[in-house]
């Protein structure tokens, strides 16, 4: 997995990285831009809402929403990535933090409509991602959603017939979501529903 310096080296090329895997539809990108345009569309469903980010990367799916009047904060762990992404959006309230720490104390004041996170919580172990999200739940206004794009799968085994064809490029320092070991977790506290979008990817829409 890249650290921190890993993910500022990659930054200026990683649009490139992430457009290449698209487009020959392999792990781990097939369906990228179907999944970011579809967390957009859902998102602009309000206008002018208050938008978490969580590991916002580049901002390919923020600057869109900035552009179109969303008061955007947001959190990543490479300077480089905030740096790029500052620039699209000068007025984004952006921070350096790692999310394996949980979730900085500056948000937890904070009420949102829609919490984004693409391709960022695949970093997070299984058991940290449940507690994670709980927290995420508790900055949402009352009718906000959590919208999780990402490596993911409906089940273990369709995970592992991935992992078997595309084990030249496997990252297994990353740990993907499955829907049918994720969702049990979830349910009982909140709403949790899976859309996969290609063969190795989704959106988890959830709610209170």
């Amino acid at each position: 997995m890249l650290n921190k310096t890993g993910f500022d080296l990659w930054a200026n090329h990683y649009d490139q990285t992430v457009q290449q895997s698209e487009e020959n539809e392999r792990y781990p990108f097939a369906g990228y831009k179907e999944i970011l345009n579809t967390i957009y569309n859902k998102v602009m469903q309000k206008k002018h809402s208050n938008v978490l980010d969580i590991g916002f990367g580049t901002a390919v799916l923020t600057a869109k929403l900035y552009e179109d009047g969303h008061n955007i904060d947001g959190i990543d762990f490479s300077p480089k990535m905030i740096e790029i992404a500052q620039v699209k959006m000068p007025q984004a309230n952006l921070m350096e933090w790692d999310i394996s720490k949980g979730l900085p104390d500056f948000f937890k004041g904070h009420k949102y409509d829609s919490i984004v996170s693409t391709y960022a919580l695949h970093h997070l172990m299984d058991e940290e991602k449940v507690p994670f999200i709980k927290n995420l739940l508790a900055l949402l206004k009352d009718d906000g959603k959590i919208f999780i794009g990402d490596i993911a799968f409906a089940t273990r085994k369709q995970l592992e017939s991935c992992r078997k064809s595309s084990i030249d490029v496997w990252d297994e320092d990353e740990f993907y979501f499955v829907d049918e070991e994720l969702s049990p977790l979830l349910n009982p506290f909140c709403r949790c529903d899976f859309y996969p979008l290609s063969h190795c990817g989704g959106i988890f829409v959830i709610s209170k």
